[in-house]
């Protein structure tokens, strides 16, 4: 069962992750043509800015499923530092706790507020603004299967506890450096 989840999570993360980069290659895209018809050729296009920043937020919060697998936006390093090491899975567990808490507010009044604004329209593009306010939820829903998923393969041991790639969990001696005794006589 956790095997299904980790693969399931690691698929999800993959396609959030392309589609933010995506996303920001979009953006970035449409800034660079922005400024090209604006400072250029005198014309500035109406629709690209709105694309533009659309694009940006689901960037952002697409991108945030990644970051929360990795552990990116929930580690607090020097709190891993002041815990003994026979507690950090309670805190782990803690931290998911408020990372639930906080992203399920987000897909439900993300859900809401795309809803809500589905008869407006974005300026300049003649589409529905709720494509750009349903980033939220999904980037949230996304972002708490990553979170599921982390502390699931944290509790069976298949991954550290801790922020990946930290300074603060490693407490392996460094190498000694080679003896320059030799190399002097």
């Amino acid at each position: 069962m956790l095997a299904v989840l980790l693969r399931l999570e690691h698929q999800l993360t993959r396609i959030a992750l392309m589609i933010a980069v995506l996303m920001l290659v979009i953006s970035v895209t449409l800034s660079f043509y922005q400024v090209l018809t604006r400072f250029l050729f005198n014309a500035p296009s109406t629709w690209t800015e709105v694309a533009s920043r659309t694009s940006m937020i689901w960037c952002v919060f697409m991108a945030a499923a990644a970051t929360f697998r990795g552990g990116y936006m929930m580690a607090v390093e020097v709190i891993y530092k002041w815990v003994p090491t026979r507690l950090l899975m309670m805190l782990e567990v803690a931290i998911v706790l408020c990372c639930l808490l906080v992203l399920g507010v987000l897909v439900h009044y993300g859900i809401q507020m795309t809803l809500r604004v589905n008869s407006q329209v974005m300026s300049g593009m003649n589409i529905s603004m709720s494509w750009a306010y349903a980033a939220i939820p999904m980037g949230a829903g996304f972002a708490m299967v990553s979170v599921v998923a982390r502390l699931a393969a944290q509790l069976s041991g298949r991954e550290k506890v801790g922020p990946e790639n930290s300074e603060v969990m490693t407490e392996e001696p460094r190498p000694s450096s080679p003896s320059k005794e030799g190399a002097s006589s």
